[in-house]
């Protein structure tokens, strides 16, 4: 058996499972390949990934808290990879080494091409994290025109901002073209909208809302930004898209992107 996984702390909500074996089923590699959720703490982040390759892992992705750890131990890495700082994928070499990919800021960028120009386009990105990291440097990649970065530890946001030509804000704005969400806020059944925009944040300023934290039923703020008529891009999608590019690197295949879609329950793309 070929084993994958995603490695998280905590990592129990993830549909990665579902979507990457939906995957394999379709291509025809449900008998000999599984994919599955692996709990790991930060403090037994490195040992546990250097031990999988020996229980028959061929590769994993990597969430919160782990992203920049995991670029840390890795022996290469992508060019964006490097670029980012962080990685969410790790493939485990027959040579022993372990190569990091970052797959969430393709995902990203692919996303908002749908929906929006990105060009000149001002941004505000919340969080300071792995996936602020992808986004901020995605975006910049992509030609957007300013990039702010807010966090609640000004200090992260200021390192993060300095480090990609970016700039930091003291408090939420709503005047930006595009609002990124890469802080965790939204994750957990009791989070509220507030405990991440403070009022008054006028939604239906932005032209897009992008949420990398998904739901079922959907986050605070992807429904809110939704209730004031406003396109938004959900953790879903992008969880599909870096899936799907990870889902190639895994197995040298064709992702068959319909079949992960509606594994996490999307609809057919447009």
């Amino acid at each position: 058996m070929i084993r994958l996984g995603v490695l998280g702390w905590p990592v129990g909500h993830s549909r990665s499972p579902a979507l990457q074996n939906a995957a394999l089923e379709a291509v025809g590699l449900g008998a000999d390949w599984r994919y599955q959720l692996l709990p790991v703490p930060p403090e037994l982040f490195e040992p546990t990934v250097r031990a999988l390759p020996a229980a028959g892992f061929r590769a994993v992705n990597v969430t919160i808290p782990h992203k920049e750890a995991a670029l840390a131990l890795a022996s290469g890495a992508s060019p964006r990879a490097a670029a980012i700082g962080a990685a969410n994928t790790l493939l485990f070499r027959p040579d022993g080494g372990i190569w990091a990919d970052n797959t969430d800021a393709p995902a990203l960028i692919e996303a908002l091409a749908r929906r929006t120009s990105l060009a000149g386009a001002s941004v505000l990105v919340l969080g300071a994290g792995g996936s602020a990291r992808a986004a901020v440097w995605a975006l910049r990649d992509a030609g957007a025109g300013e990039v702010a970065v807010w966090n609640r530890t000004p200090a992260r946001a200021a390192a993060l901002a300095a480090e990609f030509g970016a700039r930091t804000v003291p408090e939420p704005l709503d005047a930006a073209d595009i609002l990124v969400n890469c802080t965790s806020v939204g994750l957990r059944p009791g989070d509220e909208l507030g405990a991440l925009l403070p009022a008054p944040h006028r939604l239906d300023s932005h032209r897009v809302v992008v949420d990398f934290v998904y739901r079922e039923g959907g986050t605070p703020l992807t429904r809110a930004a939704r209730a004031s008529g406003v396109p938004t891009v959900d953790g879903l999608e992008l969880l599909v898209g870096q899936g799907a590019i990870g889902f190639e690197l895994f197995t040298g295949l064709t992702a068959p992107v319909e079949a992960m879609r509606g594994a996490v329950g999307l609809s057919s793309a447009r």
